[in-house]
């Protein structure tokens, strides 16, 4: 075997192995500009999703609420004894041998004090 035999596979070894280097770079840059081009509406979407979760908790919220208050305005309207004990609470009046105990919180207590400091 000759040595210009063996320097000419060793320069080719070299080559190739450049080559494969070069080839596994330029197939990491491709990958790179498609994850570039892909991750900012990628992540514009997950905001966007979160803002639809947001108000969708939202409105099953205000659902709850107005559900409420609709039973409550058709109970007012129809049955009396509910519109009774409303009124009285509101009015803070008692029927005779009642008794009335009040719970309060405390932050309800703290605008009532607040009330009565300003008079």
């Amino acid at each position: 075997m000759d040595y210009t035999d063996f320097r000419a596979r060793r320069e080719a070894t070299v080559w190739q192995r450049w080559n494969r280097v070069l080839l596994t770079l330029l197939f990491l840059a491709f990958w790179l500009v498609i994850v570039s081009l892909f991750v900012p509406p990628y992540k514009k979407l997950k905001i966007g999703q979160a803002d639809i979760d947001k108000l969708q908790q939202q409105r099953d919220q205000q659902q709850a609420s107005l559900s409420r208050q609709t039973r409550e305005v058709n109970l007012l309207k129809t049955d009396p004894v509910y519109l009774e004990t409303i009124a009285r609470d509101r009015l803070d009046l008692m029927k005779d041998g009642e008794t009335v105990f009040r719970i309060e919180s405390a932050a309800a207590q703290a605008d009532k004090r607040k009330d009565s400091a300003r008079r």
